[in-house]
């Protein structure tokens, strides 16, 4: 039985060193472009992962297809566009604006923008009862 827990104990190092990637680059410039465009792009198959975080096997394409592409020296944008061109804008978290992304960009302004109108409106509909308590203790004798 401890032969037997020995032996887990030695193979289990193993299963998880089998699921890390390991890319090679001609330098550290290239691997720090492919660290934030792994971070940037989403997983198309997840749910709100990027490539990075994911273990979708779609995920792993798509590390591939990055690594090989900084090889082969292109550039972050047309990375990026290469995989907007297949995926459409969901894969960046940094879509452009545009008419189809337009809502993305414009809802938080209009969160924004309808919360402090609501807490204008709260405030001085709390300052007028305010008043008007202040104006009703003045008239008692």
């Amino acid at each position: 039985m401890t032969l037997l827990r020995v032996v887990l104990l030695v193979l289990l190092p193993l299963q998880a060193m089998a699921a890390i990637d390991v890319y090679q680059f001609e330098n550290e410039q290239q691997e720090a472009r492919f660290r934030v465009l792994a971070e940037e792009l989403r997983c198309p198959k997840c749910q709100n992962q990027s490539i990075a975080d994911s273990d979708a096997e779609l995920a792993q394409d798509m590390r591939d297809r990055v690594h090989s592409m900084i090889l082969e020296g292109k550039s972050d944008a047309e990375i990026v566009d290469y995989f907007r061109s297949r995926f459409g804008d969901f894969v960046s978290y940094r879509p452009p604006v545009n008419a189809q992304t337009s809502v993305l960009w414009l809802i938080p302004l209009l969160m924004l923008l309808g919360g402090g109108t609501l807490i204008i409106f709260l405030l001085r509909k709390a300052s007028a009862r305010a008043d008007e308590n202040d104006s009703n203790q003045g008239d008692a004798p």
